[in-house]
Order: C-alpha cells, then sequence, then structure tokens
C-alpha cells in the first residue's frame, strides 16, 4: 500500500451541547499540534468550568494518527472518552482534541445513556466546525558552495519548492520543504549537484 501523503483536520474551535435527564454536556473542538497544546487547553476548561462534574476528552496527533489518548475522567470506563475518540476516527480527523464537560443532572443515565451522550457531543462539535485535507511536507536543509548558487536556485525554481532560511556566504544553507510522496525524487536531483549535502529536518 502506498503512503496516503494527505491527512484531515479541523480548521478552528467548535462547540456543541447535548442534554438529556437534566445532565448538560458541553462539547468543545481544537485544531492541536502537540500534548503542551492539549494541556494547555484542558488546564484552560478546568479553571473556566471549575464547577462541572466530569471533563472527559480525546485526542489523535500526528499526520499518521501515531499519538492518541482517551480519557473518562471518573464516567464508567469506556462510556465517555472512548466513545469521543470513536467520532474522532469516523471523521478520519488527526491534530485534534475533543473535550465533553459534564453537568450532572441528579439523575443517572446509564451506561449506553452516558455512551450516547458523549458519542453525540463528540459530534456535534465536529459537525459544527470546518475539515480541511492537509498535505504532508518535509523539511531539508541543504548545504552547498556558493558556485553551485545558480544550480540551486534554478532547481527550487523549476520545481517550485518553497525555501527559506537562507544564509548565503561562503558556505551556502537554505532549507526547503516538499511534499512527502514527491521528497526521493526532488532529494535525488539535488544529489545529482556537485558537491551538495541534504540533511533531513522534519516532516508534518
Amino acid at each position: 500500500m502506498l503512503f496516503d501523503d494527505t491527512y484531515k483536520t479541523i480548521t478552528n474551535i467548535s462547540e456543541g451541547i447535548y442534554k438529556e435527564k437534566g445532565s448538560k454536556f458541553l462539547s468543545f473542538a481544537f485544531p492541536v499540534k502537540n500534548e503542551n497544546e492539549v494541556k494547555l487547553i484542558l488546564a484552560d476548561l478546568r479553571k473556566k468550568y471549575y464547577d462541572a462534574r466530569h471533563h472527559c476528552y480525546a485526542y489523535v496527533l500526528g499526520f499518521d494518527k501515531s499519538a492518541f489518548r482517551i480519557n473518562d475522567d471518573g464516567e464508567p470506563s469506556g462510556t465517555a472518552g472512548r466513545p469521543i475518540y470513536g467520532q474522532i476516527l469516523s471523521f478520519d480527523l488527526t491534530n485534534i482534541l475533543i473535550v465533553v464537560i459534564r453537568y450532572f443532572g441528579g439523575t443517572k443515565l446509564g451506561v449506553s445513556g452516558l455512551i450516547n451522550a458523549y458519542k453525540t457531543s463528540a459530534h456535534d462539535a465536529i459537525t459544527n466546525n470546518i475539515i480541511q485535507t492537509k498535505i504532508v511536507h518535509e523539511t531539508y536543509e541543504i548545504t552547498f558552495d556558493y558556485l553551485q548558487m545558480n544550480n540551486v536556485m534554478k532547481l527550487l525554481k523549476d520545481e517550485n519548492l518553497n525555501n527559506f532560511d537562507h544564509n548565503f556566504e561562503e558556505i551556502c544553507k537554505l532549507k526547503f520543504s516538499v511534499r512527502k510522496k514527491l521528497s526521493d525524487d526532488i532529494i535525488n536531483k539535488f544529489k545529482k549537484i556537485s558537491g551538495i549535502k541534504i540533511e533531513y529536518i522534519l516532516t508534518e
């Protein structure tokens, strides 16, 4: 199977609300890139909604969805975080955090009732957002002799590559980003330029 170098995520912060037997479920969807962002958002919500009974959540990170976590925050195991996570999977999203905050209404909903409430709340937050497809890019740094400047710049222009962080002294350096599925071909073209060094930086 060929690697798919695109992924889907949300574009902004969105909210939803669900009410059942007196309980109120406030849902929030956030675009996030790392766990530090997740921690800051969770801390902020806990301060703002300090009087709520539960702050349940799920998140998925990385273009390859390699990092994820679910949290029931005191609700019966599997009734909150997992249904929220299930909605993220069903929309095939990543780089997203969904938090559902529950104000208990005095009447227990039972396992099936809780699963439905958290699932519906998460679904509401997602559908109130805008989903976009992004392309995975790899960033490289190239080092080359000043005499190779024309060859390097011509290749960058011909391949329409985004380049930045230039340092054009005796030994020249710059960074460029390229769509992941095109990276092998581009690197091979650069390697044909005499004396060039290429270093992989990151994928995002």
